[in-house]
């Protein structure tokens, strides 16, 4: 059978290492400030993230963000800006789908009200938008982008990005090449759910339901069960998930990340829900923190400490399993073909089962209302099905003999159960479980008339009032001393905790509790609206007009849809473009997917790693539908592509 013509991606294979770039010592990127990136899927979700230690979230505005469902009004990202900032946070706006002509003038309204309400920055993919007349924003390169070479990154900077969102499948030493050709701050995700192609590279949702990615409408047929077979259909696996990865867990790898020149870690998850924003967000302020602690040259972006009520652990909010993907180059362990759904971690074995119970081999706590899972004893036979887990709520716990309301048939002796839902944990996440804490410094003193106090949150704030009071001597110096400290220390229900106290002789006069506290009570008012009214908000990037596109050919997959996105490719050099994708423009063979993920290396079919096996072409069947997998062993990538006749049908 021919191998279909289609038009080469670009997709480049793993830049050639020097041996400068093998030894992995720490990248000079110009700043060592960390910043922690989450999800806000609205405004609630995103002030618990910045409580549990978020430094900046993103967030979807009213229309044109890559979440079709997470949108949300100018008001609520306005009323989240204006809590950010008061902790020194940044949110940035995705608007980062591709647009019609009509569409971009409607963006260019909003983007405006978007500056207005205090927005820090706009994640954009349409190019469009740099022709358009915007405020001075700063912007940020969506990953839908495919932001993966060092040209690519040159050129962004010099077009007024200020930071760009790599591709998730970068290795280290890329992540490496691409810091040395920027002053851009790099941004990299470090957890949840992996789009299995090159984002910004995949179509085969628009091909399929109409829905396309790049518009925030992806149906996720990834995450469907798939037959893999070669072309004279001999069949290789049934039944199995081939194209969905688990999830992203970069935890390990924080240190090397930053060592490698990323200096914002992205959390995925705007559509999840808050209790996975809290532990998730927790969780890598925690790591972070420790890795600072070690490394006084590192701080993080926004003020204040963090403290939490729960211990975080990832393994307790939603994941299909984790890997580091290709940070450290391809291993085995990125895909678990067996379900997409979270199963939760594993806790132990069917032991026996009763009328209206069983009991559990484990060493775990179960707790009344647990959710758990297993798999059903014949999941492995039921062909394109993916139903292959049920589950189960415990109505009671008594140690390890759990009770419920009805036992499902399939439940057997010798099954493993994983959990799913930790009632106790998240009863903890329910309530409020972050708090941001900023360190302040005091210092009376003794005035005409009265006294003052300066309040420092040696972060740029500083404030001073005063009060008229007559001076009189204290009768107990000492008893003066503690009352001081005790009344101006009375800061819990505020964001402030006291540091240090200069009492500078004020010791040595009597002031009452109620004269204290109205000083204290008017210095932090005063200090909390200086805080608000010192923030500055990132500047946008100057722009250079004579900036050359690393290449002069833009194929489907660069996704210019209207005609200003052309215009602006045009002025920088680009000779040839071709629509998007969603124009329906193609007639040839389209690779709907370009993707890292290799299904021969995967199955032990890959040519590189096995010696003398024969490169078989294979095709995979979703659904009705079958689909070839073309594979470019040079840049180790595969490619889902769909003939003519099944596009846009």
């Amino acid at each position: 059978m021919n191998q279909p013509q289609i038009f080469d991606p670009k997709a480049p294979q793993a830049l050639p290492l020097s041996d400068e770039a093998r030894i992995m010592t720490p990248i000079d990127v110009g700043s060592n400030k960390l910043e922690l990136l989450a999800p806000a899927k609205n405004a609630e979700s995103g002030m618990e993230a910045i409580l549990h230690g978020a430094d900046a979230v993103y967030i979807g505005g009213p229309a044109f963000g890559a979440r079709y469902s997470a949108g949300n009004t100018v008001d609520d990202i306005k009323r989240l800006c204006d809590f950010a900032h008061a902790y020194n946070a940044q949110v940035f706006v995705a608007i980062n789908t591709t647009m019609s002509d009509e569409e971009l003038d409607i963006a260019q309204k909003l983007i405006w009200e978007l500056y207005e309400a205090g927005a820090d920055a706009l994640i954009i993919q349409d190019m469009g938008i740099l022709k358009l007349d915007i405020p001075p924003i700063a912007l940020h390169a969506s990953t839908q982008m495919d932001n993966r070479t060092p040209e690519k990154a040159a050129f962004l900077e010099q077009v007024g990005f200020s930071q760009v969102v790599l591709a998730r499948e970068l290795t280290l030493p890329q992540i490496r090449a691409v810091a040395k050709s920027t002053k851009m701050q790099l941004e990299f995700f470090i957890h949840g759910a992996l789009c299995v192609s090159y984002s910004g590279l995949c179509n085969i949702s628009h091909s399929y339901t109409g829905r396309s990615a790049n518009r925030g409408e992806c149906s996720q047929m990834c995450r469907l069960p798939c037959n893999m077979s070669t072309r004279q259909g001999e069949t290789i696996v049934e039944n199995e998930h081939l194209l969905s990865p688990k999830d992203n867990n970069q935890t390990d790898n924080l240190e090397a990340l930053i060592d490698a020149g990323v200096r914002s870690f992205k959390i995925e998850g705007r559509l999840k829900d808050l209790s996975y924003v809290k532990n998730i967000t927790a969780h890598y302020r925690q790591e972070l923190d420790k890795i600072m602690a070690r490394r006084p040259e590192l701080s993080n972006m926004s003020h204040g400490r963090t403290e939490h009520t729960f211990t975080p652990n990832p393994d307790k909010s939603f994941n299909r399993g984790k890997t580091d993907y290709f940070v450290n180059d391809r291993t085995d362990g990125l895909s678990d073909f067996q379900t997409p759904k979270y199963m939760g971690e594993e806790v132990g074995t069917v032991a026996s089962i009763g009328k209206d119970f069983f009991i559990v081999d484990s060493e775990v706590t179960f707790n009344n209302a647990d959710g758990l899972g297993y798999f059903v004893e014949d999941h492995k036979k039921a062909v394109m099905s993916d139903d292959k887990t049920e589950g189960l709520r415990v109505n009671r716990a008594d140690g390890n003999k759990l009770f419920v309301v009805n036992i499902p048939s399939s439940l057997k002796v010798g099954m493993k159960l994983y959990r799913n839902h930790d009632h106790s944990f998240e009863a903890l996440l329910a309530k409020p479980s972050g708090k941001r804490v900023i360190d302040v410094d005091m210092s009376l003193a003794i005035i005409d008339g009265g006294f003052a106090l300066t309040v420092d949150d040696n972060l740029g704030s500083i404030i001073t009032v005063d009060t008229e009071f007559e001076h009189q001597a204290a009768k107990d110096t000492e008893r003066s001393l503690a009352t001081l400290n005790k009344q101006l220390g009375k800061l819990g229900s505020t964001d402030f905790k006291l540091k240090n106290l200069a009492t500078n002789g004020v010791e040595n006069y009597f002031m009452p509790a109620g004269v204290l506290n109205g000083l204290r009570r008017d210095a932090i008012e005063a200090l909390s609206t200086a805080r608000i009214e010192n923030y500055v908000r990132p500047k946008a990037w100057e722009r250079n007009d004579d900036a050359v596109y690393p290449t002069n050919s833009l194929s489907f997959l660069d996704n210019v849809a209207n005609q200003r996105a052309r215009d602006f490719y045009t002025e920088h050099g680009v000779i040839h473009i071709e629509d998007a994708y969603e124009l329906n423009t193609v007639t040839e063979d389209a690779p709907l997917m370009v993707t890292r993920h290799c299904l021969r290396y995967n199955f032990n079919l890959c040519p590189k790693e096995v010696p003398n096996i024969k490169a078989e072409p294979l095709q995979i069947e979703i659904g009705n539908d079958t689909l070839k997998l073309v594979f470019d062993c040079v840049k180790c990538e595969m490619m889902v592509v769909s003939d003519n006749k099944q596009v846009n049908k």
